[in-house]
C-alpha cells in the first residue's frame, strides 16, 4: 500500500472517530429533545387546562354564559390533548359531570366536577413523573454509550497517534542515518525497509546507490592510491626544493629537498598553517614573500652557500584558486659556471689586448716608408690586418664590458648619439644571419629624431641582441621590424619579430638571469638580463609585449 493510501486511511478513521461521536451526540440529545417536549407539550398544557377551569368552576355563576362558554372550550382543547392512559375516560367523566353540574349546580355535582378535574390533573402529573424519569434514563444511557465510545475512540486514537508518525519518521530517521554514513564515506551502509510502499522503493534506490559507490571507491582507491604515491616519489625525487599549499595557506606537502632546507621535521610541517611555522623560520618567511619571486637568493644548503630563484606557481581550477606551489630552483652550478666564464673572459681579454696592441705597433711601424716601400699587394694585406686586429680588439673591448656587467662594476660612455647610427650598426652587424633565414630586416624611423644620452657601444650592444633573439625565433622567409620613435623626452627602440611568441605567464621572468622558456632555444640566460642591465644603467627602461602565435616586440627607450 502506498504512503498516500495510508495516509487517506489513517484521516478517514480520525474522520470516522468524529462522525461516530458526533452521531451518537446527536442522536441521544435529539431523543432527550422529544422526551422534553413531551412533558411540556402534552402534561403541562392538560395541567393549564384543568387549572383554567377549576378558576372558572370557583367563581361559577349560573347565568354568566361567559365563563361557560369559556369552560367548554377549555374542556374541548382538553379532549383533544389526550396523552395518558385512561386520561380519555377522565375527559368523558369530566364532560358529563360538567354537563350535569351546568343543569344542577348542586354541591353533589360540584364536587364530583371537581373530582373528574382531579383524576385529570393526577394522570398528567404522573405522565410527568414517568416522562421525566423516561427522560433521566436516556439520558443516562446516552451518557454511558457516549463514554464508552468515547473510551474505544479514545485508546484507537491514541494507538494511532503514537503508532503512524513513527511509520513515517522513523524510516526517514533510517534514510538520514543512512546519508550521513554516505556522506562519511560508509558505502557499507543499507536500509532494511520490509515495505512495498514509496519508503520501500527509496531503500531500494538507496542501497542500489550505495553498492555502485562501493564498487567505485574500490575499484579506484587502489588506483588512487598508487598514482599518489607516485605523484609523491617524483616530487621527493626532484633535486629541486617544493611546497604546496592550499587556499587557506596550509602546507600540504613538501619534498625532501625542502625539509633540509628548512631544517625543520616533515611532521611539524604537514597540515601547519604556513604564515604559523614562518614566525619561527627565516627561509620559509622569505619564501612566503612574493616580492623576492624575482630575487636570486642565497642559502646555506648541503654545507655551503648555494644560490637558488623562487617560482611561485598558483593552482587554478575554473576559475577557482586552489592553492600553490613554491619552487626553489638551485642555480648554483650556472652561478659558479657564470663566474668561472666571467673570470675566464676577463682573463682572456686582458691576455689578448697585449698582443693586439703589439700587432698594431708593428703594423705602424711597417706603414712607414723609413722600415721600407710596400708594393699595393703588400699594403692591401697590411690594410687586412689592420682591420682584423681593430675587429679583434672591439671584441675584446666587448668581453670586458661583459665582466663588468657580472661583475656589477659597469663602466659608461655617455655622449650625444644619433638613434640611426645605433640601428645602422645593430642592423648590419647581424646582416648576415638574417640573410642565412632569408629574414628582411626593416628599418622604421621617425623624421627628425633627436639625439640620446647613450653608450653608443653598450646601446648597440643591446639592439644586436635583441635583433639575434628575434632572429632565432622567426621562421625562414620572414620579417623583422627595426623601429624609433620620440616619446615623452626619451626615443623608443623596438625590435618586432613574427615567430611563435612568449606565453603571459613568462612575460615578468624572461629578464631574469639564467631564466629560459620551457621551449627556449639553446642559450645562457643571460642575453637579456646584461640588456636590462645596460638599459638601467643609463636611466632607460626595457620591457616586451607579446602574444602567442602572433610573436613578440622587444622595446628599450634612453633619454634625449
Amino acid at each position: 500500500m502506498k504512503i498516500k493510501a495510508k495516509l487517506q486511511l489513517g484521516l478517514f478513521f480520525l474522520f470516522s472517530v468524529i462522525v461516530l461521536l458526533g452521531g451518537m451526540g446527536t442522536y441521544y440529545l435529539n431523543q432527550l429533545q422529544a422526551d422534553s417536549s413531551k412533558i411540556l407539550k402534552d402534561n403541562i398544557e392538560s395541567l393549564e387546562y384543568v387549572q383554567g377551569m377549576e378558576e372558572i368552576l370557583n367563581t361559577w355563576s349560573s347565568v354568566d354564559t361567559a365563563k361557560h362558554k369559556s369552560f367548554e372550550v377549555l374542556l374541548e382543547k382538553q379532549a383533544h390533548n389526550v396523552t395518558e392512559v385512561g386520561e380519555l375516560e377522565a375527559t368523558q367523566n369530566l364532560r358529563k359531570a360538567y354537563f350535569e353540574f351546568k343543569k344542577d349546580s348542586s354541591e353533589t355535582h360540584f364536587t364530583k366536577l371537581n373530582q373528574a378535574l382531579f383524576n385529570i390533573a393526577e394522570l398528567n402529573q404522573q405522565g410527568i413523573v414517568r416522562k421525566n424519569d423516561l427522560a433521566l434514563k436516556t439520558a443516562e444511557n446516552a451518557s454511558n454509550y457516549l463514554k464508552m465510545v468515547a473510551i474505544v475512540c479514545m485508546l484507537l486514537t491514541f494507538t494511532f497517534i503514537v503508532n503512524f508518525p513513527s511509520y513515517i519518521a522513523n524510516p526517514i530517521k533510517e534514510l538520514t542515518k543512512g546519508i550521513q554514513a554516505i556522506t562519511n564515506k560508509n558505502y557499507e551502509q543499507r536500509l532494511h525497509f520490509s515495505s512495498e510502499d514509496e519508503f520501500g522503493e527509496l531503500a531500494s534506490a538507496f542501497n542500489s546507490m550505495a553498492e555502485k559507490l562501493n564498487e567505485y571507491e574500490h575499484s579506484n582507491l587502489a588506483k588512487i592510491l598508487f598514482e599518489k604515491s607516485r605523484i609523491e616519489a617524483i616530487i621527493n625525487n626532484l633535486n629541486d626544493a617544493v611546497i604546496g599549499l592550499d587556499e587557506q595557506n596550509k602546507i600540504l606537502f613538501v619534498n625532501i629537498v625542502a625539509i633540509k632546507m628548512l631544517n625543520v621535521k616533515s611532521e611539524d610541517l604537514i597540515g601547519k598553517y604556513a604564515p604559523d611555522v614562518a614566525l619561527y623560520n627565516d627561509l620559509l618567511r622569505t619564501l612566503l614573500n612574493e616580492k623576492e619571486n624575482s630575487k636570486e637568493m642565497k642559502i646555506y644548503a648541503d654545507e655551503r652557500e648555494s644560490y637558488f630563484t623562487k617560482e611561485t606557481l598558483t593552482v587554478e581550477s575554473n576559475e577557482k584558486i586552489l592553492g600553490k606551489v613554491i619552487l626553489l630552483k638551485n642555480i648554483t652550478r650556472f652561478h659558479e659556471l657564470d663566474e668561472a666564464k666571467t673570470n675566464f673572459i676577463a682573463t682572456i681579454s686582458h691576455e689578448l689586448k697585449t698582443p693586439i696592441s703589439a700587432i698594431k705597433m708593428s703594423l705602424k711601424l711597417l706603414e712607414n716608408e723609413k722600415v721600407g716601400i710596400l708594393n699595393p699587394e703588400q699594403s692591401q694585406l697590411l690594410e687586412n690586418i689592420k682591420s682584423d686586429s681593430q675587429r679583434l680588439l672591439n671584441i675584446t673591448g666587448e668581453l670586458l664590458d661583459l665582466t663588468q656587467v657580472e661583475s656589477g662594476k659597469i663602466s659608461l660612455n655617455l655622449q650625444a648619439v644619433a638613434p640611426q647610427n645605433i640601428i645602422e650598426y645593430a642592423t648590419s652587424a647581424i646582416q648576415f644571419q638574417a640573410q642565412q633565414q632569408n629574414i628582411e630586416i626593416e628599418i622604421q624611423l621617425s623624421d627628425k629624431l633627436p639625439q640620446v644620452q647613450a653608450d653608443a657601444e653598450k646601446s648597440a650592444w643591446i639592439l644586436v641582441n635583441l635583433l639575434t633573439n628575434a632572429i632565432r625565433y622567426s621562421p625562414e622567409n620572414s620579417k623583422i621590424i627595426v623601429s624609433a620613435i620620440r616619446q615623452n623626452g626619451t626615443v623608443v627602440f623596438s625590435v618586432q619579430d613574427f615567430g611563435k611568441g612568449i606565453a603571459k605567464e613568462y612575460l615578468e621572468k624572461i629578464f631574469d638571469k639564467y631564466f629560459q622558456t620551457p621551449d627556449s632555444q639553446k642559450g645562457t640566460g643571460l642575453g637579456l638580463a646584461i640588456a636590462r642591465q645596460f638599459i638601467e644603467a643609463q636611466n632607460g627602461q626595457i620591457w616586451v609585449e607579446s602574444e602567442i602565435g602572433k610573436g613578440s616586440t622587444f622595446y628599450f627607450s634612453l633619454k634625449v
